[in-house]
Parts: structure tokens; sequence; C-alpha cells
């Protein structure tokens, strides 16, 4: 059995294993199949005049897709990290490296995240610490100020994620679940970064309540990070089969289903006000498309492009320039001339996303202004 402490890096590569191999999708949709955008016979304009650009961060991207938070801290990790950053500098897009922990621990794993930045010296990239070791933890992590600044420095980071994994640190067998004082580690984290600080959830999502909390705490923008995309309680029952724990077995069994789909819980944080990152379960550029016009400014992907990763430079490519074109085709049915005016496109939204908008009372937000 793996005990509490054991090496970061070690689950970084188990994580890369089961992530990339694995059966460790929520059993819960992420609602863009409720989601339906109302066709124009007369579009305004071309498909090649679609414009699909966009900006988050105060940085333009050729398109509204960020490659999401995934790895780092493992050797396995700097070539997956390298190719997908060369991807974001070629394409124009945002990148996320996975939590840095690990080499704040042990600076000679820095190299597995600083590539990012070697391969993508002008993309939008976003550093990566969680929030449960923002506070004293059994295992003896603590974040302070330093260490925000120097997982920064690493990468050259324009902004930074501070994630919100706690259903992940319920299920893991080594996992950090003290929470006492966690706003107030949060506020203090924002005010020591000297860049901009993203809320991300990590598979269950963010309550229009906890969004406008988050909000309050300073945050510059909220990555959903919706039930609906890659299970980390499955992840972890994964792992904890592996090393022999039962109780992580279980747990992540029973709360593989656990969270607010990604839909749902992008209208819910729409109405913090701040740009929001829909993530969890989007798959296509038309699931992107509905993700815009219920309040996203941006969409991020991971496993699929960690699978393409794996596969090498042209299956990336492939993979992003499928999923502009989708995108772009979305617009151009949408009788609109550019993503950014799908937040006015009229849209329809039922089954049981609209149930969930309901009986929450997000449902006036869902709705077109």
């Amino acid at each position: 059995m793996t005990r509490r402490g054991a090496p970061v890096e070690r689950r970084k590569g188990e994580h890369l294993q089961i992530v990339s191999a694995g059966d460790v999708d929520s059993p819960v949709g992420p609602g863009w199949q409720d989601v339906h955008l109302v066709h124009s016979a007369l579009p305004a304009v071309g498909l090649d005049e679609v414009d699909v650009s966009t900006e988050l961060l105060g940085h333009p991207l050729r398109a509204p897709l960020m490659i999401a938070a995934m790895t780092g801290g493992h050797p396995d990790a700097r070539e997956i990290n390298r190719r997908l950053a060369a991807a974001a500098e070629r394409h124009g897009l945002a990148m996320g490296v996975g939590s840095q922990r690990a080499a704040l621990r042990h600076p000679e794993l820095a190299p597995t995240y600083a590539v990012a930045r070697e391969a993508a010296p002008n993309a939008l990239l976003v550093g990566n610490l969680g929030a449960a070791q923002l506070i004293a933890q059994a295992s003896g992590d603590l974040i302070d100020a330093g260490g925000i600044r120097t997982a920064i420095e690493m990468i050259g980071a324009d902004a930074l994620a501070i994630h919100l994994n706690f259903l992940e640190e319920l299920v893991q067998t080594e996992g950090d679940r003290r929470a006492g004082g966690i706003r107030e580690a949060l506020r203090a984290a924002v005010s020591a970064s000297p860049v901009p600080v993203v809320a991300k959830e990590t598979g269950a999502g963010i309550s229009r309540d906890v969004a406008l909390e988050l909000a309050r705490l300073g945050f510059s923008a909220l990555d959903v990070g919706g039930a609906g995309g890659t299970s980390f309680a499955a992840v972890e029952a994964k792992r904890a089969a592996e090393h022999g724990d039962p109780r992580g077995v279980r747990f992540g069994h029973t709360f593989r289903d656990w969270g607010l789909p990604t839909a749902v819980s992008l209208v819910g944080a729409a109405a913090s006000g701040l740009p929001v990152i829909a993530t969890g379960g989007v798959r296509t550029g038309l699931d992107a498309a509905r993700a815009i016009a219920l309040g996203a400014c941006a969409v991020s992907v991971g496993r699929p492009l960690l699978v393409a990763a794996m596969a090498g430079d042209d299956a990336i490519d492939e993979w992003i320039g499928l999923f502009v074109e989708e995108l772009r085709g979305a617009v151009f049915l949408s009788g609109v001339g550019s993503c950014r005016e799908l937040h006015r496109v009229p849209r329809v939204v039922g089954g049981d996303t609209r149930r969930w908008l309901d009986d929450l009372r997000y449902w006036d937000a869902a709705q077109p202004g």
C-alpha cells in the first residue's frame, strides 16, 4: 500500500499512464447534448470569413482553446509538454501545465514544466498549484508566497491556476484533506501572485455561490472543470487498486459521478462576471460553440490532446485543426460572423441540463441577453 507522503513524481507517472489508457470518463454527461443552437438558413458571412479568434486574460488567441493542465513532474512528461506547448505556439492557443508541486519538492523536475515556455515563447501559459497545499497538511506540503513565485518563474507563466481538487484528495490514498482556513489561504495566494490567478476545478464543477465567493477572493477568471470529462475519482480508484487500498477503491467508485455537469456549472459560474473557461467533456468544436453560447470565453481540452500528443505532432495538429473547423462551422450555421457573437445567438436547453438549471434557479442566466 502506498504510504502518505509517497513521492509526488511517482503519482504523476501513474496519473499519466491511467489517464491516457484507462476507462476514466465520468458517467455523468457534460450536458452539451442538451444545448441546441438554432440553425440560421441565411449565414452572415462565408465560412472562410468566420472569425474564431478571442482574448483570454489580456492575451489574443487565434481560437478559444486552451490545452488543459495535465502533466509534468515525471521524466516522461517532458516530451509530452514540449509537444503540446509547441502545438499551442503553432496554433495560437493557450496552455496550462500540470500541478507544479513535484518540482517545488524536487527542483530537478522543473525542466519537465519549463520546457513548455521553451517550446512556446509567445503562447499564453498558465502555471498550476493545488489549493489544498496552501494550508498545512499531514503530508508536510505547504506552498507559501515564495513557492507561488517560484512556480510562476519556473515556466514564465502569464497566469497561475490554483486547482480545487478536493474530490480527488478525498479519494486519493495519500490525499491532503485538511481544508480549514482555505478561504483565507486563497485570498493570500491571490494577493501574493504577480500574475492573474484562475480558480480551477478538476472535474466536480463550480456552483454559482462558490463562483461569487471566488470572485470576492480576488480571482481573475474561473475554470469550471465540471463533471462529464475525466473523472479523477475514477483515476484515483485505479491507483488505489494497484496499491492495495480498498478504501480508495470504494470511495472512487462511490464518488465517480459526483459533481455539477460542465454546462450547468458554466451557467452558474457566469453569474460571477469573471471570464469563464469551460473544461469537462469538451470533445468537438460544436461542444465549444455550445459552451461559448452559454457564457464561456474559452474551452479547455485535456485527455484527447494527451492521447494525440503520445502519437506525435501530426496527431495533435490534426485534432486541433478539425476541432477549430468544427467550431467555425457551428458559428457559420448559427448565422453570426465570429465565435464571440455566439453569446447572443438563440439556443434551446433541454433534458437533464434544463432540469439542473431549473432546480438550481440558474435558468435566468442561461437565457440570451
